[in-house]
């Protein structure tokens, strides 16, 4: 494999753990498991409510900023 099939290779795979964090986080926490996350709270807020307004987006970032040093 040469460099740039090798550099596409591992680029495509770190796309798709990001994808896959985000879409966890926003998708199935946000959405899909709200009810049971809301038994919990995080800062006075139920935890489905902050993962569904909050925790995505800062996840997100947090992403965004992980993917860019890469």
């Amino acid at each position: 494999m040469n460099k740039h099939q090798s550099y596409w290779k591992a680029n495509l795979r770190l796309m798709a753990i990001c994808l896959s964090i985000w879409f966890v986080v926003s998708f199935l926490f946000g959405i899909i498991l709200v009810e049971p996350l809301n038994n919990f709270h995080l800062g006075g807020y139920k935890l489905g409510f902050w993962f569904a307004q909050q925790g995505s987006i800062y996840t997100f970032v947090a992403l965004v900023f992980f993917y860019s040093s890469r």
